[in-house]
C-alpha cells in the first residue's frame, strides 16, 4: 500500500513537474479542429456600447474610399438598358454602413416614370425622380418585421418556438397540419405550399379569406423539406395578433418601429405621402400600384399581413440593422435581449444545407448578398425589388430599394444588382498584407483564370514552398496551387497543408468557400525536377466571393533558401496573369 502511494505520488510530481515546464498556450489550447476555419452565431460579437448611426467618411469606418464610391456607379450601372431592351429598374436608393458610419447613401433613376405595363412613358414633366427618403413597398422583407414580433413573444414568455401552430389556432389543424411549429414558419420547414390557391381576393369578405388560409393543404409534412412559402408568415402573423389581441400593424408600430423611431416604416402609408412613395406595376383593375401594397394576397387582406405589406425608407431600415448589430437595441430603445437576437443569425436548417434560415431571416445567400455572405450574414429579399444585408463579423450592412417591378414584374428580378452593392461593401473591407505593402490579389472578373507563377528549380532532395494564404470564392469559383517539371507546359496540383490557429486540414491543392476571413499558412513539399509553381483562381459568372489573396513565398530546399519574396530579385520573378498586387 505504501509503495503504491509513492508510485502514484512519484507519477503525480513527475506530471505536475512536466506541466510546469510546458508551456501554458500548449497545455491550454485545444487540438486542431479540422479545417477550413468557420463561424457560427456565437462568434458574433455585438457592438458595445451599442452605436448610433451617422454619417462619415468611408475612412472613418475604416473602409476602402474607392469601394465605397464605387457603390453609386454600380446602381446607375442597371439604368441603362440591357436585354430584353430595358433596364434592371427605373431608380433604387443604396445605403451602406459599417461600425456606426453611414458611408454610402446615394439615390439614383426615378420613382415614377411609366403609365402602363408596355410599357408607356410618362410626359418627361410627370417623371418623379428618386430620392434618398424615397419610402418603398418593401413586400417580403415584411416578413423581418413578423419575426422579430414573434421572437419578441417567445422572449416573454408568450409563445414558444417549438409549440404546435393549433395551440394558438385550433382551425388550422385541418388537413393533418397538427404537428407544424412555430419555429417550422420561422424556418420555412413547415411544408406549406407557397401561396394560397385559389388567391384570397376570390374571396368576399375577410372571415372568408382568413378561414382560406388556416384551411389550407400542406404541400409536405414537416421537416421534410425547405419550402419559402408567404404562407407561413401569414400563419404566423395570425397566430401574433392572437396572442397579443391586437392587430400585426399595431403590434409592429409599438414594439418595433416605435421604440427604434423608425416614424417612416409603416403598413398603408397615408395618401399625403403618395408623392414620396415609390410607384410599382401595372396591374388590371388597379392601373399603376402606387401607395398601396403591391402583394394581391396582403391587398386583399387589406393591407396588413405578415408576409407583406410594410413601407419603408433605407435610413429607417439602417436603424433597424443597426439595432441588431448592438445585439437587439439601438440609443435607450431595446427590442430584442443579446440571446434573441443571436437567434436570428442562427441557423436552424442543418438539414437543408443550401437553405440556412434563421428565425425569420435569410442566411449566406450569395445570390444577393454577394461577397458580404458569410454563415452569419443575414437578410432578406422583397419581390418588389428590395433588400437588406447584415453582417455582424464585420459589422456592416447594405440596403438596396429599387422599384424593379414598375412597370411590370415581367422584367426579372435584381439579384445581380443586389449582389454588386453587397460586394462593394465587402471589397471596401480591407484584406492587409501579412508582410510588407503589398500581397498578390487574383482579382474577381467574371470567368476569368488567373495565375500567378515563379520559376523554381527544386534539386534531388526536394524542396518545401510556405505561403500565407486568404480566400473567400462563391461556388464554382476555385483557387488552386500547381506545379510544373517540364517548363510550364504541363501542371499539376500540390497536395498541401492549411492551418489556421485552432485548425489544420490537409487539401489536394484545391481551396474554395469560406474560411473565416482570416490569413491562413500554407505549406506544400515539392518533388525534384519542379521547375515552375502557380496559383490559379478560375471564376465563373457573378455573384463572386471576397476573392484570393497570396502573401510571404517561400521555397526552402535542403540546401538553402530557392526563393523567398522578401528579396527583391526573387519578388521580381514573379509572372502575374490577372493577379495584381494589393495594399488592402
Amino acid at each position: 500500500m505504501r509503495f503504491g502511494r509513492t508510485l502514484r505520488a512519484t507519477v503525480a510530481l513527475a506530471a505536475l513537474a512536466a506541466l510546469v515546464a510546458t508551456p501554458a498556450s500548449a497545455v491550454l489550447a485545444p487540438p486542431d479542429a479540422a479545417g477550413p476555419p468557420t463561424v457560427t452565431s456565437a462568434d458574433i460579437r455585438f457592438s458595445r456600447p451599442p452605436l448610433a448611426l451617422r454619417y462619415g467618411s468611408a475612412r472613418e469606418a475604416g473602409l476602402t474610399p474607392r469601394y465605397v464610391d464605387r457603390i453609386q456607379d454600380t446602381i446607375t450601372s442597371f439604368l441603362s438598358a440591357t436585354p430584353p431592351a430595358h433596364p434592371m429598374y427605373p431608380g433604387a436608393v443604396a445605403l451602406a454602413g459599417r461600425g456606426g458610419v453611414i458611408v454610402a447613401h446615394d439615390a439614383v433613376g426615378f420613382a415614377l416614370r411609366y403609365s402602363d405595363a408596355k410599357p408607356t412613358e410618362l410626359p418627361r414633366d410627370r417623371w418623379i425622380p428618386m430620392r434618398r427618403d424615397t419610402i418603398f413597398d418593401v413586400a417580403s422583407m415584411t416578413k423581418l418585421f413578423t419575426a422579430i414580433a414573434a421572437v419578441q413573444l417567445v422572449e416573454s414568455g408568450r409563445l414558444s418556438l417549438d409549440a404546435k401552430v393549433v395551440r394558438y389556432l385550433p382551425a388550422f389543424a385541418a388537413h393533418g397540419k397538427s404537428d407544424i411549429t412555430i419555429r417550422n414558419l420561422l424556418t420555412h420547414t413547415s411544408g406549406l405550399p407557397a401561396d394560397p390557391e385559389p388567391s384570397l381576393c376570390e374571396y368576399d369578405t375577410d372571415a372568408e379569406r382568413w378561414a382560406a388560409v388556416l384551411g389550407i393543404r400542406p404541400a409536405n409534412p414537416p421537416n421534410t423539406v425547405f419550402l419559402y412559402a408567404d404562407t407561413n408568415m401569414m400563419v404566423l402573423g395570425k397566430v401574433i395578433e392572437t396572442v397579443t389581441r391586437q392587430r400585426l400593424d399595431r403590434v409592429v408600430a409599438d414594439r418595433i418601429t416605435g421604440p427604434l423611431r423608425m416614424r417612416e416604416t409603416m403598413f398603408n402609408p397615408p395618401a399625403s405621402l403618395k408623392p414620396r412613395i415609390a410607384a410599382e406595376e401595372y396591374q388590371s383593375g388597379r392601373g399603376i400600384v402606387w401607395g398601396s401594397v403591391h402583394d394581391e394576397n396582403a391587398y386583399c387582406l387589406g393591407g396588413v399581413s405578415g408576409h407583406a405589406g410594410v413601407f419603408a425608407t433605407a435610413r429607417d431600415l439602417a436603424l433597424l440593422a443597426q439595432a441588431l448589430l448592438n445585439g437587439g437595441r439601438y440609443g435607450d430603445a431595446r427590442i430584442l435581449s443579446e440571446r434573441s437576437t443571436r437567434s436570428l443569425f442562427t441557423d436552424y436548417n442543418g438539414a437543408f444545407p443550401t437553405h440556412a434560415h434563421g428565425l425569420g431571416f435569410e442566411l449566406d445567400q450569395r445570390r444577393y448578398m454577394g461577397a458580404l455572405s458569410s454563415p452569419v450574414t443575414a437578410g432578406h429579399t422583397g419581390f418588389t425589388g428590395t433588400s437588406i444585408v447584415i453582417d455582424p463579423l464585420a459589422h456592416s450592412f447594405a440596403i438596396l430599394l429599387t422599384n424593379r417591378v414598375h412597370p411590370t414584374r415581367e422584367w426579372g428580378n435584381n439579384n445581380p444588382s443586389r449582389a454588386a452593392v453587397g460586394t462593394d461593401l465587402a471589397m471596401a473591407l480591407p484584406v492587409r498584407p501579412t508582410q510588407g505593402p503589398t500581397a498578390w490579389f487574383a482579382g474577381t472578373a467574371d470567368n476569368a483564370t488567373a495565375t500567378l507563377t515563379i520559376p523554381v528549380r527544386v534539386p534531388r532532395d526536394g524542396a518545401r514552398a510556405s505561403f500565407d494564404l486568404w480566400y473567400d470564392t462563391a461556388s464554382p469559383d476555385t483557387g488552386a496551387l500547381e506545379a510544373s517539371a517540364d517548363g510550364g507546359r504541363t501542371w499539376r496540383l500540390v497536395p498541401s497543408l492549411l492551418r489556421a490557429p485552432g485548425y489544420r486540414w490537409s487539401t489536394d491543392g484545391t481551396f474554395a468557400g469560406f474560411q473565416g476571413r482570416r490569413w491562413l499558412t500554407a505549406a506544400a513539399p515539392l518533388p525534384a525536377g519542379t521547375t515552375h509553381l502557380r496559383w490559379r483562381s478560375t471564376t465563373a459568372a457573378a455573384p463572386h466571393g471576397r476573392g484570393i489573396y497570396v502573401d510571404a513565398v517561400r521555397v526552402v530546399a535542403p540546401s538553402g533558401t530557392l526563393f523567398d519574396d522578401r528579396r527583391p530579385g526573387d519578388a521580381a520573378r514573379f509572372r502575374a496573369t490577372g493577379w495584381t498586387p494589393s495594399r488592402d
